[in-house]
């Protein structure tokens, strides 16, 4: 019996960056078959964005491209051709599911859109991840997540109040929008399963960026509240902060303290050796201290500038005070939680030797998922995906490697 959850699912990954390989990424970690077609011509933006295996950037080292693409067969081909076409259509008579993320309507300038190739395939499950969904008047803008954090609304409230927005880092809803996307292909197959019928989902970064604001687009609604940057402060709770410690190596370190709580806030006072600041009457109610916001942070930021942040966080937590280093991409490897649940993954590499991704977010007790594999190189599959999955003989194979077709 298989332990692969998704064991005999095959998919063909038409779509590119992160917001759409990372839902076939997943899909593979569990046990699906995932070819990821690409060109060699017009090389996919994220194998040109870094980090770079040795720092030298190469369509062939970016761990970006390898993090979301692990565990892939990779097949190069030109789609814009009309035999390159034929082969997609070939894939998807062989495929469960076609994930894309392509700008809409490019795949129904090439007969290669849902309505096209369900009416030969009517149980084709199809995922479309765009920025603004596939309708509407705003469909055909282009962009990455950077934009898709934009329009649900994060960049304007990421930052100090008193200063221009900062923005969340990176393409954030390139993140979040698999997430959604990944729980609603599962519910479709398993519809699929139950009524032989297939589906269409069509994914909507921005849409998915705003779930995540819902309670501020809910505060609106019931009294106009718009919500506004307030730094790292929180409504709830004061103090909430991230403060600067005492550099190492000479680079800054900083330490996330919060006091949810009377009996939390006098613990942090009295770690921080400031009794004066714990029997203040004023300061015994979240009110009297978010009242005091400047003084408290004040007060905290003077105390941790002085201290490493290991020892901040030593000393709070043993205090019964929710304290944690802002960790570095450095920090990761050495992180005990994250190494116990092996959440980083060393993986043999054709170029590299060996290269590191990160592991499955779920831990399934009876169907552990895994990366099976380093993303593929370009065009590493090619014949394995024409002549074993397709059929195809190697006189076909030679006439569309001629023609230009497999690049």
């Amino acid at each position: 019996m298989s332990t692969d959850a998704l064991a005999g699912l095959k998919v063909l990954d038409l779509s590119w960056v992160v917001a759409g390989p990372l839902i076939g990424r997943t899909l593979a970690d569990f046990g699906a078959t995932v070819v990821r077609v690409e060109s060699s011509v017009r090389v996919e933006t994220a194998r040109l964005m870094q980090p770079f295996h040795g720092g030298v950037q190469d369509k062939e080292g970016s761990a970006l491209f390898g993090n979301c693409n692990a565990g892939k067969l990779g097949l190069t081909l030109d789609l814009k051709s009309e035999e390159g076409q034929q082969v997609v259509r070939d894939l998807v008579a062989w495929a469960d599911v076609v994930v894309e993320s392509f700008s809409p309507g490019q795949l129904r300038k090439w007969g290669l859109d849902y309505e096209t190739l369900c009416a030969g395939k009517p149980d084709l499950v199809m995922l479309s991840t765009s920025i603004a969904g596939q309708h509407g008047p705003w469909s055909t803008l282009a962009g990455f997540g950077n934009v898709g954090s934009s329009l649900s609304g994060f960049q304007h409230l990421v930052g100090y109040e008193d200063r221009l927005p900062m923005g969340t880092f990176g393409p954030y809803t390139d993140y979040v929008g698999p997430r959604l996307a990944l729980v609603t292909l599962l519910a479709a197959l398993e519809n699929r399963r139950r009524t032989g019928e297939g589906a269409y989902i069509d994914v909507s970064q921005v849409e998915a960026g705003i779930y995540f604001l819902s309670p501020q687009v809910a505060q609106f609604g019931y009294d106009g509240t718009i919500a506004e940057r307030q730094g790292n402060r929180d409504q709830q709770y004061t103090p909430h902060g991230v403060f600067g410690c005492r550099q190492v190596a000479g680079k800054d370190r900083f330490v996330a303290v919060v006091a949810r709580d009377t009996a939390e806030w006098r613990a942090l006072a009295k770690a921080m050796s400031r009794p004066d600041l714990a029997d203040r009457a004023d300061l015994a109610t979240v009110e009297g201290r978010r009242a005091a916001q400047d003084e408290i942070e004040s007060a905290v930021a003077a105390w941790t500038s002085g201290l490493a942040a290991t020892e901040v966080e030593r000393v709070l937590q043993s205090a019964g005070v929710p304290a944690h280093l802002a960790v570095t991409s450095d920090d990761y490897p050495a992180d005990s939680q994250l190494a116990h649940r092996g959440h980083l993954v060393e993986l043999p590499h054709p170029r590299h030797g060996t290269t590191w991704v990160e592991g499955p977010r779920y831990a399934l007790s009876d169907t552990p998922g895994r990366p099976r594999g380093a993303a593929p190189t370009l065009g590493q599959h090619n014949e394995m995906v024409l002549t074993e999955i397709l059929g195809y003989d190697a006189e076909r194979v030679a006439v569309l490697t001629e023609g230009g077709i497999l690049r």
